[in-house]
């Protein structure tokens, strides 16, 4: 029983829970800045129910919990992250503290500029705490997947996360993506907190370029030897696994991007989902990579994901075909066989 008096009728066990802030998006109806753009479509975002609904999606259980507002927003969110097939029982809603909403613009493909518009101060999602939670929902998946945006949101979100990064006997495996967003610190020691969190995390994502100023990979694993798995993500190159003392490097797609929001997210639910599946190391970063795929070629959070017997294909393949494929929109489209199989006609094409 949480601090409010609710009562979670979560199952005991999911393959992974995500925790953390979600939020209605607001997709603009044409190209232009913010001022000009006379409509929108409403989608949702949030990194961590960004992750569970592409797992949900690639057929694993899983759970997300957060918080939001009693409000239609919030309805909203419950509604959508659960259709994925995400279970919503853990949410709490807030009486007092509104839903968080963002706008953003289209993506400008020559320059990568656009816009956005956070509306998240003193939002339900800011009043996450060890106290407003049910930490029995949350500790009851064979993963548990957080990231560096709920550590920044307010003190009670930063000590959560520390409660839940802490290196406790029988706590399930725990995933943590850095997402280091400057704007959401409020001072300078974001980025120590965040390295203090992810040395207590089992399983870390961070990008290069999020990296605390360390200069390639294996520098990353020099400053952050306590997860046995430390992957680095390093943009149009590829990623880099460590595994304990080994490494694995598999070089990224060629996507035509359509825009590139909910991409870390996609590679990190490519990853998990390949990992709690068994899958090597090379395996795991290439289904990452997939999925970010699915996400690039996509105009919102989130992208249908290629089914499972599609991406293991594309998986497979040498790396010789691997280096030549080239993804577009639409490619994980699932009831269009000439569709799907437009990439590997690519790669059997001299």
């Amino acid at each position: 029983m949480t601090a409010d008096g609710a009562r979670s009728t979560a199952p005991d066990v999911v393959d992974v829970v995500a925790l953390g802030e979600s939020m209605v998006t607001f997709l603009p109806s044409r190209p232009g800045r913010l001022a000009d753009v006379p409509s929108f479509d409403r989608g949702i975002g949030g990194a961590e129910s960004n992750v569970a609904c592409t797992l949900a999606a690639a057929g694993h259980s899983v759970r997300w919990v957060g918080r939001v507002g009693a409000d239609g927003f919030g309805d909203h969110l419950v509604e959508a992250i659960g259709a994925y097939g995400v279970d919503t029982s853990a949410v709490r809603r807030d009486p007092d503290r509104p839903t968080g909403v963002y706008f953003r613009t289209a993506q400008d493909r020559a320059t990568d500029a656009h816009e956005v518009a956070y509306y998240r101060a003193g939002s339900a999602a800011s009043a996450m705490s060890p106290d407003t939670l049910d930490l029995d929902a949350v500790r009851a998946g064979r993963v548990l997947h957080l990231s560096g945006i709920t550590a920044a949101l307010s003190a009670g979100c930063l000590e959560l996360t520390r409660e839940l990064t802490a290196r406790r006997p029988g706590r399930p495996l725990v995933s943590f993506d850095v997402n280091h967003r400057p704007a959401l610190w409020r001072d300078a020691d974001g980025p120590r907190a965040l390295l203090d969190l992810a040395r207590g995390a089992d399983l870390v994502f961070v990008g290069e370029d999020e990296a605390w100023g360390l200069d390639g990979p294996e520098a990353v694993r020099a400053a952050l030897p306590e997860p046995e798995v430390l992957v680095v993500k390093q943009g149009a190159t590829g990623a880099t696994a460590f595994h304990g003392p080994h490494a694995v490097t598999v070089p990224a797609l060629r996507v035509d991007v359509v825009a590139a929001v909910g991409a870390g997210d996609a590679f990190a639910a490519g990853f998990l989902s390949a990992t709690l599946r068994g899958l090597p190391p090379r395996a795991r970063l290439r289904h990452g990579h997939l999925m970010a795929a699915a996400a690039l070629t996509a105009p919102g959070d989130l992208a249908t994901p290629p089914a499972r017997d599609h991406a293991d294909r594309l998986a497979a393949l040498d790396d010789t075909a691997w280096g030549r494929l080239r993804l577009g929109p639409g490619w994980t489209t699932q009831d269009d066989p000439a569709h799907a199989d437009r990439a590997e006609e690519e790669v059997r094409t001299p």
